[in-house]
Parts: C-alpha cells; sequence; structure tokens
C-alpha cells in the first residue's frame, strides 16, 4: 500500500457544479435587488442579515463539496471523504438553503394557485418525506447503484441532485419557510428523532464488515495511508454517529427553545393573572368605601332628623316664666272682705 498526499489529486474542472453556483449567485442578486425593494412597498419584511449570512454559506458550502477536490477524493479515495459529501448535501446544505428563503420569495417561487405548490406540498409531508428520504438513504448505499455512479457522470449528478431535492423535503416540516406547514415543537423533535434511526442500519454494516464492500474503493494507492477498511470504518462512523449527533443537537435545540418559549408563556400569564386580581382587590376594596360613605352619609341624616324631633319635642315641653305668671294671674284665687 502506497501513502498519497493529496497533492495528486488530478485537477478536474466541473463545469456542471460552476453553472449551478453562477446561477445560484445570479438568483440571489435578483431577489435582493429587484424583487425585495417590491416586496418591502407590498409590506413584507427585508431579507435579514441572518438569511444573507445563510445563503452565502450554503452556496459555499455546495461549491466546496461539488468541487475539486473534495469531489475527486470523494468519488475515487476515500469512502468516508464520499460520506461527508452526502452528509453535506443531504442534510445542512439543504437546511442553510430554507433558512435564508424568506416566506415572500418561496410564494413567488411558488405562488398558491400553482399545481408546483400542490404538488411540493404533497411530497413534503412529514410521512412522505421522510419516508422518501429514509429510502433514498438506503438504497444510495446499495454496491450495483454506487457502482453505477461512479461509471457514469451523468447518473452521480443526477443522485446528487436527487439527494439534495429528498433534503429540501424533509427539512420542510421543520424549518421551511411556509409555517403553516411546520410541525408543532414536539412533533418536529420526533419527527427528526425518526430520520436518525434508518441511517445507522448502513453505517453499523460499513463499521462492522469484516471485507471490502464497495471495490471501487480497494485501490492499492491509498491517500494519507489510510486502509480501505479504516477507510470504510470512518464512513460508517460518519453516518450513524455524525449525521445522527447532528440531527440530535437540532432536536435539543428545538427543545430548548420550546421549553423557554412555554417557560415564558407561563409568566406571562402568572403576571397577568396577578395583575388581574390585584385589579379587582381595588375595585372591591372601592365598592366598600363607597357604600360605607353612602351609609355614613345616610346615618347621618336619619341622626339629624331625629335630633331635630327631639328638641322640637323639649322646646315644646319647656316653660316660660312669663307663661307661668299668665297662668297663676288667670287662675288666682278671689278672697271676700266682710
Amino acid at each position: 500500500m502506497t501513502g498519497l498526499p493529496v497533492g495528486v489529486v488530478p485537477f478536474e474542472v466541473h463545469l456542471e457544479v460552476w453553472t449551478l453556483v453562477a446561477g445560484a449567485i445570479a438568483l440571489g442578486w435578483y431577489a435582493l435587488r429587484v424583487l425585495e425593494p417590491k416586496a418591502v412597498a407590498a409590506g413584507y419584511e427585508p431579507i435579514s442579515r441572518r438569511q444573507k449570512f445563510t445563503y452565502g454559506l450554503a452556496l459555499a458550502s455546495m461549491w466546496i463539496f461539488s468541487d475539486w477536490p473534495i469531489h475527486e477524493i470523494a468519488e475515487g479515495y476515500l469512502y468516508f471523504v464520499h460520506m461527508l459529501q452526502h452528509l453535506f448535501l443531504s442534510m445542512l446544505i439543504p437546511a442553510l438553503f430554507l433558512l435564508s428563503t424568506p416566506r415572500w420569495l418561496f410564494e413567488i417561487m411558488l405562488p398558491s394557485t400553482s399545481k408546483a405548490r400542490q404538488v411540493v406540498r404533497k411530497l413534503s409531508r412529514p410521512i412522505v418525506a421522510g419516508l422518501t428520504f429514509n429510502a433514498l438513504t438506503l438504497l444510495l448505499h446499495w454496491p450495483n447503484l454506487v457502482q453505477l455512479s461512479f461509471d457514469s457522470a451523468a447518473v452521480h449528478f443526477l443522485l446528487h441532485l436527487v439527494v439534495f431535492a429528498s433534503g429540501l423535503l424533509m427539512w420542510m416540516p421543520v424549518i421551511g419557510p411556509e409555517r403553516s406547514w411546520r410541525l408543532s415543537p414536539f412533533a418536529q423533535c420526533f419527527y427528526l428523532f425518526s430520520m436518525s434511526i434508518v441511517p445507522t442500519v448502513p453505517g453499523g454494516w460499513l463499521v462492522f464488515a469484516e471485507d471490502v464492500v464497495y471495490r471501487h474503493y480497494d485501490t492499492a494507492d491509498r491517500l494519507f495511508s489510510i486502509d480501505v477498511l479504516t477507510d470504510q470504518q470512518a464512513a460508517g462512523v460518519v453516518m450513524k454517529l455524525v449525521g445522527g449527533f447532528f440531527l440530535w443537537a437540532v432536536i435539543f435545540f428545538i427543545f430548548i427553545r420550546w421549553a423557554q418559549s412555554e417557560m415564558q408563556t407561563d409568566e406571562h400569564n402568572r403576571l397577568a393573572r396577578q395583575s388581574r386580581d390585584r385589579a379587582d382587590r381595588e375595585n372591591g376594596d372601592s365598592i366598600k368605601v363607597g357604600a360605607t360613605s353612602d351609609n355614613a352619609e345616610l346615618i347621618d341624616v336619619t341622626e339629624g332628623h331625629e335630633g331635630q324631633r327631639r328638641a322640637n319635642d323639649r322646646l315644646e315641653a319647656e316653660l316660660t316664666f312669663e307663661q307661668v305668671a299668665e297662668e297663676f294671674a288667670r287662675t288666682e284665687p278671689r278672697i271676700e272682705r266682710k
């Protein structure tokens, strides 16, 4: 076995990749310079900095993992690099493109009344998208199909497009631009967990295989002196653990965000209840104070009338000196003189 440095990988021009990347750059420029001003004038949100960054990162990743030297190493020397390439094309790059797409751009590409939107909606439903993604994961590791992709550049390019499209559909129920198509946070976690189960089957098969599975990689000249079985086992680890850990990290992030949102909602409801209870108590005290004041005024009025009546009775009962003298003079007895 001869160890080869990466410098021996022959340079090759991939016009299809350059054309695809150039077209994506042109579409991004058109969306930013022509479509965005119209969308903002219609009341939509402008493209955020985060969306611009994720779009640039998606383009850079697609170019790096589809062009020289990654492409040549993945197809002719190391299978674990091939697995890394597929991991990016099926999971990371589609997710970045979806995160960078504003809803108004999605509406322009797929109008609500178009047949294409209806087809995408059906294909992106969780069960359909999940089954398609996992079926392709198993099919693309069938040795005969792997050898066919090595022998035919057109088949190889077509399979990469299919892998990328299945990744877009797989992520649509989680981070798609159309929020009404997304699952609830708990359902998203369960959905992504199910996506991490199937790849462990071919991954484990590659890790524990005692013989070479793909003869295409069984060559005498080995890049970096990595033997074919070690390369094969590393490919299984990438598929079984790296992809799984990535999905579990996303699940953990979704769960944390959902838990924080629920805690904030509970705190908001608690404060709202406290505010309502405090307002109810203040209103109750005001009513009691008002009733007490009215009763006091009523008592004062009643007591005033009663006091006036008693005073009148006392005035009527009292006699003046003149009245007494007049009464004595009127009733004074007469004395006869003899």
